[in-house]
């Protein structure tokens, strides 16, 4: 016997908010890719790090951050926190990479911390959700992940100034 999931219909608003999540997703994806591609020609001292963060952190996170909240919750989210929840993960992505790209720890601590609310956001957008259980259980683990990787990153951010 198979298990057949239904996907709720998505509203206009909630299919733009994904959209704009899997644009920005792929946007920084392509740019990890001509990064992974120069960094070896052109001497690139954080190159490798910045590809692997776009592709990880600003493709992979975002994009599924975008598709779970159109699926998980059991109603869409309000516009406005969609907005604050992907300016946050904007923000804060720009942040961290600025901050490392020119040494500056306390910049990559206020993106960490802008980054860290994005996630919390997207964490407690998908509560209620009952419809899809190991689904909600694999994206709050991605979540969790990310943001336990935050003081990580932040560390290093310190130990290399």
């Amino acid at each position: 016997m198979t298990r057949q999931t239904q996907l709720k219909p998505v509203s206009t608003h909630a299919a733009i908010a994904i959209d704009s999540f899997v644009a920005v997703a792929i946007g920084c994806i392509v740019a990890g890719g001509f990064i992974a591609a120069a960094t070896g020609p052109l001497g690139l001292e954080h190159g490798s790090w910045l590809a692997a963060y776009l592709v990880l952190v600003g493709g992979v996170a975002t994009a599924s951050v975008g598709i779970a909240q159109q699926n998980l919750p059991p109603t869409p989210p309000e516009r406005s926190h969609v907005r604050l929840e992907l300016g946050c993960l904007c923000v804060g992505n720009a942040a961290v990479i600025v901050g490392t790209l020119i040494t500056s720890p306390l910049l990559v601590d206020v993106g960490g911390i802008i980054l860290a609310i994005g996630l919390a956001i997207a964490f407690v957008l998908v509560r209620g959700s009952t419809a899809h259980r190991r689904s909600t259980i694999a994206y709050r683990c991605l979540l969790v992940f990310v943001i336990v990787s935050i003081p990580v990153g932040l560390v290093l951010a310190h130990v290399r100034a």
